[in-house]
């Protein structure tokens, strides 16, 4: 099949656009809320789940890294069927799964009640979140690419981007409110609820949006001519290219791990209890720099659409290396404004990343073994350096008592992009192809 077919066939009407925009975005918030707030909530998890334990932050924080190891089984079982029987059935299941997962923490017991078996259905319902996030990451930026027309897929997945950030966003300014107006105690005793109840109507509505929607033209074309894979997974591990554009797509997000989970996710809980900040003043920090990166983004993606995926990782990259240790001395002042600086001009200069890394992903699989592949790749990324990112700043910070470890984990992963954004072939101006 043609490239140049493949082209033609993905144009879109603009309310078919708008539709899938929405419906990926919407699914992605819900996704990401349900995610992000059991980080926000870590300190309050702590306390009500490790009680009697002084190392409750870490163990909760081990909680969260457990369930990163479950994204690439999600990634390989969803991704195997989103490239069998379709991408939209697949973000349909996952939306509905991670909603159930999250809300059921809102309902568990604490360890006052039932002792031990609150943290272990605690951690078995975060493994459920992480199985359904690893389906959802390359599915929805699948969905989005596919959708997307020529000349703009870098905008059109950078959407997404945004409402994962707005997401993040959204829970932090959930957490600082009620931290801010119950109190650390009523927190305790009921407020932790709250946060993850909210996943069932986010979830609801995720659910009745993407229900309603078609699936991607690339792989209603390719199903309709009997070209989808048997064993899109098999295929790609037989296939020289494939396995090494899946060794790019584990190294190149290597960025995620110091700018998503260890500046958005781990700050609140690293400024109260590293750089004594209060609760609300972490939480502020944190939130004025998810604004910085959201408004950020969009202009990140356009910019690739422009000049290429590499230009724009690359740059990033090599400003994150020059500016994460002096971001961080900024942080570490203790001055909320100056936090509020160091924080923010990170979250600007990872926009370049988080902006466009899932679309150069996304163009180095043909449909036949894209959600599989990069879903795999992707998961595995996320699982070795970005869900272990608080667990290891933790520890490590226990261990040297240096403060500055995020800052020095923030240049080695910058370095770590590019050089493996450097071994990339740039596709931002060629069509999405199917094998």
């Amino acid at each position: 099949m043609s490239t140049v077919a493949s082209s033609q066939s993905n144009v879109v009407d603009p309310r078919t656009a708008r539709k899938v925009t929405l419906a990926g975005c919407v699914g992605i918030f819900a996704e990401l809320y349900d995610n992000g707030i059991f980080g926000f909530m870590a300190g309050t998890l702590a306390a009500v789940f490790f009680p009697d334990s002084a190392n409750a932050v870490m163990l909760v924080f081990v909680g969260y890294a457990i369930s990163f190891f479950f994204r690439p089984l999600g990634g390989i079982i969803c991704g195997h069927l989103g490239d069998r029987i379709g991408r939209q059935r697949m973000l349909v299941f996952v939306i509905m799964l991670i909603s159930v997962a999250t809300a059921a923490i809102g309902l568990l017991p604490t360890y006052a009640a039932i002792g031990i078996a609150a943290p272990i259905l605690l951690i078995l319902l975060r493994v459920l979140q992480g199985f359904s996030v690893g389906g959802e990451a390359a599915g929805a930026m699948t969905f989005l690419a596919e959708h997307a027309p020529p000349g703009k897929r870098g905008l059109y997945t950078s959407y997404a981007q945004i409402a994962s950030f707005l997401s993040l966003l959204t829970g932090t300014l959930i957490a600082a409110a009620m931290t801010s107006g119950l109190g650390a105690e009523r927190m305790q005793s009921f407020g932790w609820r709250i946060p993850f109840l909210l996943a069932i109507p986010l979830g609801i509505t995720g659910l009745y949006i993407r229900r309603r929607i078609s699936d991607t033209p690339n792989f209603t074309r390719l199903q309709e001519e009997g070209g989808l894979a048997r064993n899109p997974l098999k295929e790609a591990f037989s296939s020289p290219r494939h396995r090494r554009a899946m060794l790019l797509a584990l190294f190149i997000p290597l960025m995620n791990g110091s700018g998503y989970y260890v500046l958005f996710t781990y700050m609140p809980t690293f400024m109260s209890k590293e750089l004594d900040f209060g609760k609300v003043e972490g939480l502020l920090v944190t939130a004025v720099s998810l604004v910085a990166i959201s408004v950020a983004i969009p202009f990140m993606g356009a910019l690739s659409d422009k000049v290429g995926r590499k230009k724009v990782i690359a740059g990033a990259a090599i400003a994150m290396a020059l500016a994460g240790v002096p971001c961080y001395l900024l942080i570490g002042t203790g001055n909320v404004a100056l936090a509020i600086v160091g924080a923010s001009v990170m979250a600007v200069i990872f926009a370049g990343h988080t902006g466009v890394i899932h679309i150069l992903l996304v163009e180095l699989f043909p449909t036949r073994v894209r959600y599989s592949a990069y879903g795999l790749g992707y998961n595995i990324s996320s699982a070795v350096f970005g869900g272990t990112a608080p667990l290891l700043m933790t520890f490590l910070i226990g261990q040297t008592g240096d403060v500055h470890i995020p800052a020095y984990y923030a240049v080695l992963t910058a370095l770590g992009t590019l050089i493996a954004v450097s071994r990339v072939r740039d596709r931002a101006h060629e069509p999405l192809h199917d094998a």
